[in-house]
Parts: structure tokens; C-alpha cells; sequence
């Protein structure tokens, strides 16, 4: 499969990688026609504000909004949970409002408070590790969203039809299974 990245910033190339490793073919997207011909999508993590307004400068918010809205799996981790959102919070930023929740930025707490967990996530036969960096929580979910795996009962793992989305990194530790669950493998 042809798996867009979005590459605008954050760690994109740790998401590229990881698809390498599963035998897929990882396009980085930074222009609109990028977008064509990509079976996939992953809004990696990274700093939510500035990837909404680098998609925003070019041009990417219209034409992501249109792929991911017409069925494009996708799947968004940390930053890529948050621009994905259909609100925030705190102040407003630019997001593509396709996934219905609300989410909080850094709820978990500043960098120093990064953390590690074993999560059980619905579907999913073992627990999974996860790596929590400045994470977001979501706040509220909309009737559609099934939220997967939770911290403390703050969902930090959600999915809505064709969208997943994670409050933490599965691509720093070679965690397969969150990509293979939007690739639907």
C-alpha cells in the first residue's frame, strides 16, 4: 500500500520508517498532489498548532478535509489526534474538524512529565505499550466515536469509522498494530 505522511513537521520519519518495516511504501506529503494515488493517511505527532497552520499556508486543510471525508483510512497520533479534532479546550487553533471529540492539550502535563503504560485496547489480545509525550486527552466524544483504550478513564485512543486516532506514539517503539488497525490488516 501507498501510505501518505504528512511531513510538514513532527516525527514523521519515525512513521515512514515503521511503515517501511510493515512492507508498505510511505509518501511524504507536503503538496496537494501528493495527495493522489495514496491508499492511507498518518497525521503524525509533533506540535499541533504549527502543523494546522503550515497545512494552512499550503493550501493542504481543503484537500485533506475532502480525502479523509470521502472514506481515506487515517490515522493521527499526539499532534496528528489533535489537528484531526473537531475542537480543543484552550484556544482555538486551525484543525480539520473531522474526527467529534474535543480534545485537551497536554493534559497529562509538560515534556517532564512524559510517561510510559500498558494500555488494553479493545480488540487488541495483549496490552500495548505506549509512549505518552505531552499528551492530549479527549475530552468529549461525539455518538460515533468508539473509544478504544483509556488512562485513568481519559481516553487516549479512538476511532470513527475509517479515522483512528492517539493520545500517544506507537511508531517510537515499532508498535505495528495501531497502523495495521487503520490499514484495517
Amino acid at each position: 500500500m501507498r501510505v501518505g505522511v504528512l511531513a510538514l513537521q513532527g516525527d514523521f520519519r519515525e512513521h515512514a520508517g515503521l511503515l517501511t518495516r510493515m512492507g508498505h511504501t510511505p509518501v511524504l506529503i507536503r503538496r496537494t498532489e501528493e495527495l493522489d494515488g495514496i491508499d492511507a493517511l498518518v497525521i503524525p505527532g509533533g506540535e499541533s498548532t504549527t502543523i494546522g497552520k503550515l497545512a494552512d499556508r499550503y493550501g493542504l486543510l481543503e484537500p485533506l478535509r475532502a480525502v479523509i471525508g470521502n472514506g481515506l483510512p487515517t490515522l493521527g497520533t499526539c499532534a496528528g489526534l489533535i489537528f484531526l479534532a473537531a475542537g480543543t479546550t484552550g484556544p482555538t487553533q486551525v484543525q480539520l474538524g473531522v474526527l467529534d471529540v474535543v480534545v485537551e492539550r497536554n493534559a497529562f502535563g509538560r515534556q517532564v512529565d512524559s510517561f510510559e503504560s500498558e494500555l488494553d485496547v479493545a480488540g487488541f489480545a495483549e496490552p500495548l505499550h505506549a509512549v505518552f509525550i505531552r499528551a492530549p486527552i479527549v475530552e468529549k466524544v461525539g455518538g460515533d466515536v468508539e473509544v478504544l483504550a483509556a488512562v485513568d478513564g481519559d481516553p487516549v485512543m479512538v476511532r470513527q469509522g475509517h479515522i483512528v486516532a492517539t493520545s500517544f506514539h506507537p511508531e517510537l517503539l515499532g508498535e505495528t498494530r495501531v497502523h495495521e488497525l487503520m490499514l484495517g490488516s
